[in-house]
Parts: C-alpha cells; sequence; structure tokens
C-alpha cells in the first residue's frame, strides 16, 4: 500500500474504488457537499486522480486547487474529458486506458454497421409490432461491394479493419501521416475518402482539433448511397449538418453510438426510423469495463511504486523522474 492521497472525482466502477481503497488513501470528492471547503483542506496533500467523463472536464481551475499533483489516471481510451495539454504545461502525467477495448469497441462496429445497413433494429420492431402477419418486411441495403472508409486508424481503427477483411468489402483510410505496413489505401484528406467511401467509420479520438470534422461537406461527399458510422466521440460529428443530411437523403443512414451532448440525444434523431442508435455502449461489456477499470487502478499504483505510469497520453510522455 502506498502512502499516496488520491481524488476520486465522481462515483466509478467498484473495481477502481475497491482497488484503489486498498492500494492508498482514497477521497471521494463527491460525497462532499462543500466541495470548495473539502479541496481547501485536501487540495494540498492530493497526489494523484482518478476520473471518468462522469465528472466533466478537468482543466486549469481544479489543477489550481491541487498543487501537488502527479497524475491523472482517466478512465476510456479517449480523454478530452481532461485538459492534457495544460496537465503538460505544469508537469502533471496523464494516463487513459488504451488496449484493453480494442476489440470490443472493434465488435460493436461491425454490428452497429450491420444493424445500420440490413436495419436489424427495425426488423425486430416490425415483427414485435405484429406486422409481419400483414406483408414481409421491406429490403435492405447491403454491405456487399461497398468500400468503407476509416477515420482514424489507430489501434481500433486496426482492429475494425481486420474483421472487414473478413466481408470481402474494399477498405481505405485517413489520417494525419500515411502509416507503415498498412495496406489499405491512403487518402491524405478526409474530403478526398468521403468521395471514394460509401461507408464512413469514425473512430478518431475527440477533442478541439476534430471537433465537427465531419461537416456538411464531407457529408455530401459521402452520396445518397453513404452511410455514416461513428464510435468516436460525439463532438467529432456536426449533429445538426447531419440531422440535415439525413433529412435530405444527402446520405442514406447513419449508425450512431455517441452524440455531442450525451446522454441528450436530438428528438430529430430519435424519431428518424432509417438511423440506429445506441446510449454508447461500445466498450460497455462486464469484460471490458473491468478491465479498463483495473488499468485506471494499475496505472496509479505503478506511479506510486516508482515504476512509472503504464499508458501516458501524448501530450503528458512520461520520460522518467529525472527528465
Amino acid at each position: 500500500m502506498t502512502t499516496a492521497d488520491i481524488l476520486m472525482t465522481a462515483p466509478m466502477m467498484p473495481v477502481v474504488i475497491e482497488g484503489l481503497d486498498k492500494a492508498c488513501r482514497l477521497h471521494r470528492l463527491w460525497e462532499h457537499e462543500d466541495r470548495d471547503a473539502f479541496l481547501r483542506e485536501v487540495g494540498p496533500r492530493i497526489r494523484g486522480v482518478a476520473t471518468s467523463t462522469l465528472y466533466g472536464r478537468l482543466e486549469a481551475s481544479l489543477f489550481d486547487r491541487l498543487p501537488n499533483l502527479e497524475i491523472v489516471s482517466s478512465f476510456g481510451v479517449g480523454y478530452d474529458n481532461v485538459d492534457a495539454v495544460e496537465a503538460g504545461r505544469r508537469g502533471i502525467v496523464v494516463t487513459n486506458t488504451p488496449g484493453v477495448l480494442d476489440d470490443e469497441v472493434a465488435d460493436l462496429t461491425i454490428g452497429l454497421l450491420l444493424a445500420t445497413l440490413r436495419k436489424i433494429p427495425q426488423a425486430d420492431r416490425y415483427l414485435r409490432e405484429g406486422r409481419w402477419l400483414k406483408g414481409p418486411f421491406p429490403l435492405s441495403p447491403t454491405l456487399r461491394e461497398r468500400k468503407v472508409g476509416i477515420v482514424g486508424l489507430g489501434r481500433i481503427g486496426k482492429a475494425i479493419a481486420r474483421r472487414l477483411e473478413g466481408f470481402g468489402v474494399s477498405i481505405a483510410y485517413h489520417g494525419r501521416t500515411r502509416q507503415e505496413g498498412v495496406s489499405y489505401a491512403y487518402h491524405p484528406s478526409l474530403l478526398g475518402l468521403a468521395e471514394a467511401s460509401d461507408v464512413l467509420i469514425v473512430i478518431t479520438p475527440g477533442g478541439v482539433s476534430t471537433k465537427h470534422l465531419i461537416n456538411a461537406e464531407i457529408l455530401k461527399a459521402l452520396g445518397s448511397s453513404g452511410v455514416l458510422i461513428n464510435v468516436a466521440r460525439g463532438s467529432v460529428v456536426d449533429e445538426q449538418a447531419l440531422i440535415e443530411a439525413l433529412k435530405a437523403g444527402t446520405i442514406l443512414s447513419a449508425g450512431l453510438d455517441v452524440f455531442e451532448d450525451e446522454p441528450r440525444v436530438p428528438q430529430e434523431l430519435i424519431e428518424m426510423e432509417h438511423v440506429v442508435l445506441l446510449p454508447h455502449i461500445a466498450s460497455a461489456s462486464v469484460h471490458t469495463r473491468n478491465a479498463m477499470a483495473q488499468l485506471v487502478v494499475d496505472n496509479l499504483v505503478s506511479w506510486f511504486e516508482g515504476r512509472g505510469p503504464l499508458t501516458p497520453v501524448l501530450e503528458t510522455p512520461y520520460r522518467g523522474r529525472e527528465a
């Protein structure tokens, strides 16, 4: 057990709470009605933070209250809930939970793509409402001969691409740079990828740099037979532009696991019959969420045992305690 004081900003999975209770002195911010008074008293002792998107964004205003903070361990592969640039400027390491959720998210992505194209949820409702008794369910679009573009060929993007290979579809990608050792066609511009694709799968990080990356121009380039699948962050897609494109038939349909203002989903999307909407569940299996939770704990324990962080993010690379 370490003597370090750790702040948990909002309730997290039992694996995190129990693990940190055993490993350190854990302080639960949400249990204190007067959080300002609590942070005035305990803030200077806090050396680590465990957090998730439930708390909101960790930025300079909270860092100011924690002058001896060394590390933030964030739950999730996306970490736009933490101002990592500001953390790096202050010498604070930020970690996330990559790797352990890659396969789960990739599996869900393929399921969402098939559900969107083959209208699986709509067919289920059709049967349950007794409409099959009156006639067969209408024919659906298909994955056959589709050209799939992947926006962001990181760990999860590659896992999605490997699964798609089994369907015999054309696969291409867009990212900041061409990747070595990748056989898929590379498009240096997102617009070029959209023009060459009729399925666009978005699996790029969120944040300011990718806000509304998928806009009206990209949707128009995707075309009237095009399908958008978003398993990244809601902020990456201009939601209003997407709604207008779906209404106008600019694209065929969309499968969305994420939204701009979760858990509030625009009523216009909810009322559309030709889209599939999921409540941000790409990594939400018991197995995978427990693995992610354990990595939150392991990052903090490793740090305070002097072994460094296990999965530091790009903005806060770890160069050793002497660096």
